[in-house]
């Protein structure tokens, strides 16, 4: 296997942290401008702080990991799944904003519940109850897959799955709780984060 030309690592190192860019910084600027105002809305039973948590976790354990646990690296297509990687972690946050977009004021970080609140079945909403949260974890994914270690991809996917597995039930009790017998029947008809899967 012959090695990779200082040239060429440095270009993949461009690539991978514009992308990184374009991903982490609307989320850190977000997270800090879409929290509900009224703080009796809220019903996120530290939902937010576990998934900022488990977050920072998945991002330091996928860099960590696959700078010192060699013997996970990506070998093969390790060109091809750097870009796909790439594109992933783009796509995943650019359909996350697009999900985010459709819900308009009722899109916050914390799981509130405002006045007046509607339930939204435009565009992916029509099928996938969290859309958000899939262009999260595609991004995730791509990260994993650009850093070109199945550990460190485990890690990162895994860590927000987790925090996810926590907030999506506590944010559907509080739309059910809101929304009633109209958000129960949405819940019935579309799935949680993948269409025909789950």
């Amino acid at each position: 296997m012959h090695p990779v030309p200082f040239a060429a690592v440095r270009i993949y190192t461009v690539v991978f942290w514009i992308a990184f860019g374009l991903w982490i910084v609307p989320e850190l600027i977000a997270s800090a401008l879409k929290r509900s105002a009224d703080s009796s809305m809220r019903r996120d039973r530290g939902s937010l702080r576990l998934i900022s948590f488990l977050w920072c976790v998945g991002l330091i354990a996928g860099f960590s990991l696959s700078e010192f646990l060699p013997s996970a690296a990506i070998s093969s297509q390790r060109n091809f799944l750097f870009f796909v990687g790439v594109c992933l972690m783009v796509s995943g946050a650019a359909f996350r904003w697009y999900s985010a977009g459709l819900l308009g004021k009722y899109f916050t970080f914390d799981v509130a519940v405002e006045s007046g609140h509607e339930l939204i079945e435009a565009g992916p909403y029509r099928y996938i109850r969290h859309p958000s949260y899939t262009g999260a974890l595609l991004s995730l994914l791509g990260f994993g897959l650009a850093l070109g270690n199945w550990a460190g991809l485990a890690a990162a996917v895994g860590c927000l799955g987790i925090a996810y597995a926590y907030r999506i039930p506590v944010e559907e009790a509080a739309l059910a709780s809101a929304l009633g017998e109209n958000y129960v029947r949405y819940r019935k008809r579309t799935w949680r984060l993948v269409p025909f899967l789950f």
